[in-house]
């Protein structure tokens, strides 16, 4: 057991159901569009806080900015319409569609793409890179095992070792044909006697 301490949890970008995620964009888009884009920092909040970029942080104090503006304005024109200029409710009417069109567009765009683009390259939240801890750990690894035997390339200044070759067995044929040869005269010689008996 090697002395490593326990290695600390590393926090993972976890990417929410569909259903979750059509479920607060739709709750966002109303609420920015119920309230006549005064709530509309609430979805680029919302944005800020799960891309991290600080572009998204940037126009999330535009778009409180914007939203403090408005209200400014909304409160000092006078509550009764006939009492406010055309000029002030067109640019008031201008200035909220202009923030609704802007704000949920982006807020729908920018969040799209940042879950699509989480779950093509790291599918379940996991880090593509391994973190430095972990590389160290997998060093430390690698050097406990032991290595493999390669097998050497044959050296060519080394006479190579031919195998000792078997003994013939002795050869017995010579032997056996004399044994033969004695046979046959002796057989010869029993039939000459046979014949020389009969004749007499």
């Amino acid at each position: 057991m090697h002395g490593y301490g326990p290695m600390p949890q590393q926090p993972t970008t976890s990417r929410p159901s569909p259903a979750t995620l059509t479920t607060v964009r739709v709750i966002l888009v109303a609420l920015t569009v119920l309230s006549c884009g005064l709530l509309g920092w609430a979805a680029m909040l919302r944005l800020a806080i799960v891309t991290r970029r600080p572009r998204d942080w940037f126009l999330l104090v535009v778009v409180v900015a914007l939203n403090v503006g408005l209200f400014a304005f909304i409160m000092a024109t006078p509550d009764d319409p006939d009492q406010m200029s055309d000029a002030a409710a067109l640019f008031m009417m201008l200035w909220i569609l202009g923030l609704l069109a802007g704000v949920i567009t982006y807020y729908l765009y920018a969040e799209i793409r940042h879950y699509n683009a989480l779950g093509a390259q790291a599918p379940y939240g996991a880090p593509a890179h391994p973190l430095p801890y972990q590389q160290q750990h997998l060093a430390r690894h690698q050097q406990h095992q032991p290595q493999q035997h390669q097998p050497q390339p044959p050296n060519p200044y080394t006479a190579p070792v031919t195998p000792p070759t078997p003994k013939p067995a002795p050869r017995r044929l010579d032997q056996v044909r004399a044994e033969l040869d004695e046979l046959s005269d002796y057989l010869r010689q029993e039939n000459k006697d046979s014949r020389d008996g009969e004749g007499r």
